[in-house]
């Protein structure tokens, strides 16, 4: 596999969405010039009403789907391809992106607003309000969790027009497994934090409850500084958890777009770096 300047994006969806949260993003990248790959999870290839209407005992194989098996899922998937991508994930999936970058499966990793790897440790209240339930601690690991419309708007949309709201919540929520959020509390979810890697950028929002700027700012501050890794933190102001698609989705697009642009210098024809352990705040 080439690193070289690679044009190929696998974007890497999170929880309780489906991956239809990357349709203009793909259009995006794609006008940029860009390949990009968008497959949803295991037992999610299907349209989030049609994934809902399964809820909670009509889809077993998401139910006992855990994260070490989604994560296989995507490295096999970049694996398969002819060079090593860039990839691109939102929270669960910014997860599987910095996992993936220190497999060094990837040419460089986006991790917007990312679940937090084994050994940072959650101590924000609005994580756990936002959060715990997922879990499904006390319930029927045979059922799916789905997000109520309640805690979508403490966890997800907050801060946002009440119809906002609710087109978002028809139009991208879906059940989740309980197993996968579990994950994230095992080795499934480890980062070796000492080892050099490919270039990563780690993104946040300063209105996001689920996933709070300061965990995100810890994940970025767990890595060991390496002169031979990029690694850049940036904060984006008034971005919630639904950064996808907040009407600002193209600003952050257009940001991810020029730092990666800067990691692949086309007249080097190689990896340019930046500065190490830059930290962009807003």
């Amino acid at each position: 596999m080439s690193n070289n300047n690679p044009k190929t994006i696998v974007f890497i969806t999170g929880c309780f969405v489906g991956s239809n949260c990357w349709d203009n993003w793909q259009i995006y990248f794609r006008n940029k010039g860009y390949r990009t790959i968008a497959d949803p999870w295991p037992f999610k290839d299907a349209t989030p009403a049609e994934l809902r209407s399964k809820h909670p005992i009509g889809n077993p194989g998401l139910a006992g789907l855990t994260l070490q098996e989604l994560t296989r899922h995507y490295a096999d998937i970049v694996k398969s391809l002819p060079e090593k991508p860039i990839v691109i994930g939102h929270s669960m999936g910014g997860l599987i992106a910095q996992i993936l970058v220190n497999r060094d499966l990837a040419a460089a990793g986006v991790a917007i607003h990312p679940v937090a790897p084994q050994g940072v440790i959650p101590y924000e209240f609005s994580f756990y309000k936002a959060g715990w339930r997922a879990l499904g601690l006390f319930t029927s690991l045979k059922k799916t969790f789905m997000m109520s419309f309640q805690n979508w708007q403490y966890a997800f949309v907050n801060g946002m027009p009440l119809e906002e709201q609710r087109n978002a919540y028809k139009t991208f929520t879906i059940p989740e497994s309980k197993l996968v959020n579990r994950g994230t509390l095992t080795s499934a979810a480890k980062i070796d934090f000492k080892k050099s890697h490919a270039p990563l950028l780690i993104t946040s929002g300063s209105t996001d409850n689920i996933i709070p700027a300061h965990l995100n700012m810890r994940n970025y501050k767990k890595y060991a500084v390496r002169e031979d890794s990029v690694l850049e933190y940036k904060e984006f102001p008034g971005r919630n958890h639904f950064v996808l698609g907040q009407p600002t989705w193209h600003e952050d697009a257009a940001y991810i777009s020029d730092w990666i642009d800067i990691q692949f210098d086309q007249s080097t024809n190689g990896i340019k770096k930046i500065n190490m352990n830059q930290k962009i705040l807003l």
